[in-house]
């Protein structure tokens, strides 16, 4: 009787992921089935699958409207998001590993404003930062994103790795210590091993949210030429009066690729990393 109703409940379980996880994949299935449709099919049924198919939107939204096609978009993207993402994790984990392994006067203070940092709304600094920016002559150019990545300015990904480190038992430091190892030497050859869970969650969050970045990338780039995949998908809206709907989507399925792959390459140790940041040693 009980393996009965155990087996029932999990029958029940498994359905209802199910149901929930089609219901929160419908939209990019919908997204992908009517970028083969046309504008008549978009607007005016709600079925899933098109009536008269469109197989050429991909190639003609690859190629562009105008000058520039999406292949210079995803080429910017990459020049923005990559080293962003490089600069991110260095000064992240350095960070972090002072705040988790070492004690310096004002240590709960400035631990204390990093975390401050998280509660401030961005609209607080956004004209301090674009006045700052201006001065330093870097608008139109993809230095707000990468030189502020290198200095540690996301409190969030500091904060994950000082919570990721302090589960670490500080046994290894010693250990390392007595072994000859420098703090630099300890840190590089015995805890970035062990944190690299953590590193590859920093490393996607930082790289979802720069290359889906459209606020940001519209106040900072003006030039076309320098677009980004977010901007390039403005365009296209802009480009003529007709739009062209099967197109835009079909490249808002292709902007979405590279995350979604990321995600399912790194996806154990995204989950480890964020199911091990809350321990404390």
């Amino acid at each position: 009787m009980r393996e009965t109703s155990s087996k029932t409940n999990t029958m029940l379980n498994y359905s209802f992921l199910i149901v929930l996880g089609f219901i929160m994949v419908y939209p990019l299935i919908w997204l992908f089935a009517s970028s083969f449709k046309t504008n008549a099919d978009i607007f005016g049924s709600s079925k899933l699958l098109p009536t008269t198919y469109v197989w050429d939107s991909y190639a003609l939204g690859w190629q562009g409207t105008g000058q520039y096609g999406f292949q210079d978009f995803f080429i910017n993207t990459l020049i923005l998001v990559v080293p962003t993402v490089i600069f991110t994790i260095i000064s992240s984990v350095i960070v972090a590993y002072g705040f988790a392994r070492f004690e310096f006067p004002l240590k709960t203070m400035l631990f204390s404003v990093m975390i401050a940092t998280l509660m401030l709304p961005n609209a607080s600094i956004m004209i301090p930062r674009y006045i700052l920016f201006n001065k330093m002559n870097w608008l139109d150019t993809y230095l707000p994103f990468i030189i502020p990545a290198a200095f540690a300015t996301g409190a969030f990904f500091v904060y994950m790795m000082i919570q990721f480190l302090r589960g670490l038992p500080r046994d290894l430091d010693e250990a390392a210590t007595i072994d000859g190892c420098n703090s630099f030497t300890v840190l590089s050859r015995v805890l970035l091993p062990l944190c690299k869970p953590a590193i590859f969650s920093v490393g996607i969050f930082q790289f979802m949210w720069t290359w889906n970045d459209f606020f940001n990338s519209i106040i900072y780039i003006s030039s076309v030429k320098k677009f980004t995949v977010s901007l390039g998908l403005r365009l296209s809206l802009d480009a003529s009066s007709a739009v062209s709907w099967n197109q835009v989507l079909a490249m808002s399925v292709v902007s979405i690729v590279p995350c979604i792959l990321l995600f399912f390459f790194a996806q154990k140790y995204f989950v480890e990393g964020i199911s091990t940041t809350g321990l404390k040693g």
